[in-house]
């Protein structure tokens, strides 16, 4: 792939700009089979490829230049915006509305922040497209001063913007290296941005989080269902479960399934998907993955559990937790091969016996890598 943003220098994020993609994919793989020590008994399966381009299916774009004249994309070393609307990482989709949106800055007047300065409101915009193509806009605002104005025009942006489906303000009045604040004001009726996988609705609310590569995240929930499936567990937990993107691919009318995320939102959406996909044994709590673990009877433990946490991992709390559990089987989503490794070394008695690279991130050094543990006969 050639993106002329990375040979002007104007933007180096993806640091594997360049290289032919075979040996990125190639890379990864070893990067995963060096972390994980290739222990005995594991069997690697193939990568799982992606698009090169045109796969991301949300934007996150920081708002420079001035209210006339906004940039969508990053800020340069001294804080000016470099607009970047012709990233090829992003879906053509994505691509369509940036000229769109920037319009609908300079017509209600959205002052963008001057970071330097610390001065004007509009701090970024966030997109998301669904797989069937609808959007939801995030709107990052220093204060409500320009939320009247956004009101006012909004009716002219959802004409010009047919698919937009959700537009939301959030109001994050912190001057500090965050991306979104508490706060969310949803300004259309429709709140939610149905994400439809392997004929699966997800519902996506503003600040709950979903996979950027919608086609790998499809893989990814297959993969996982399909091990699941294969050891035909009873019970089933899914710990960090997000939207509930695991636990709805692992629901079975045999089966009890229960989802755990700290983010109410996130919970809120996977139980809207539960209810109406009819899943009275598929139930989604917020909470803490470890707290819930710990606070569980110990003589009551689910046969296998998902865990997909974030970078850092699980920790010694959980990862100490399921290695003194009874628990048979673990499928472990780790967006860093380096934090599962560590997790693993904590629980000895559950042994890696699958694993897959999903490249989630081409251009970049990072991706996700699917692990199934099964606890060694004669422990737990």
């Amino acid at each position: 792939m050639h993106c002329s943003y990375f040979s002007a220098a104007q933007c180096r994020s993806c640091t594997l700009m360049g290289q032919p993609y075979a040996e990125q994919l190639a890379g990864k793989q070893r990067h995963a089979a060096h972390a994980l020590g290739d222990p005995s008994g594991l069997e690697w399966l193939d990568p799982l490829q992606s698009p090169e381009q045109g796969f991301r299916n949300k934007a996150k774009l920081v708002v420079g230049g001035d209210v006339q004249a906004p940039t969508l994309g990053i800020l340069d070393p001294d804080g000016r915006g470099v607009d970047l609307r012709e990233c090829g990482l992003y879906t053509p989709g994505l691509q369509a509305c940036f000229p769109v949106l920037a319009a609908f800055v300079a017509q209600a007047g959205i002052e963008p922040y001057v970071v330097p300065r610390r001065t004007g409101e509009l701090k970024y915009l966030l997109v998301t497209e669904s797989p069937d193509g609808e959007l939801m806009l995030r709107l990052v605002l220093r204060s409500q001063e320009a939320v009247a104005r956004i009101r006012k025009h909004l009716p002219a942006l959802l004409s010009a913007l047919p698919r937009l489906a959700v537009v939301s303000v959030n109001l994050h009045p912190e001057h500090k290296a965050t991306v979104e604040g508490d706060r969310e004001i949803v300004l259309t009726e429709q709140q939610t941005l149905r994400m439809r996988l392997n004929g699966i609705d997800l519902h996506l609310r503003p600040q709950s989080f979903f996979q950027t590569n919608t086609a790998v995240a499809a893989a990814l929930y297959r993969q996982a269902a399909a091990w699941v499936a294969e050891r035909s567990p009873s019970s089933v937990w899914d710990l960090y479960c997000g939207v509930g993107g695991f636990a709805l691919h692992c629901a079975d009318p045999a089966r009890q399934v229960v989802g755990i995320e700290t983010s109410v939102e996130a919970i809120a959406s996977a139980q809207a998907s539960a209810r109406e996909a009819g899943l009275d044994r598929v139930a989604f709590q917020a909470g803490d993955a470890t707290a819930f673990a710990l606070g569980s009877p110990s003589d009551q433990p689910p046969e296998l559990v998902i865990v997909n946490p974030p970078r850092r991992g699980l920790g010694e709390g959980l990862s100490r937790w399921l290695e003194r559990s009874s628990v048979r089987h673990v499928v472990y989503s780790s967006c860093h091969a380096g934090s599962l490794a560590r997790d693993l070394e904590s629980m000895p008695s559950l042994r890696p016996r699958r694993a897959q690279v999903l490249d989630m991130f081409p251009q970049t050094a990072h991706y996700e890598v699917l692990t199934l543990l099964e606890r060694e006969p004669g422990s737990g």
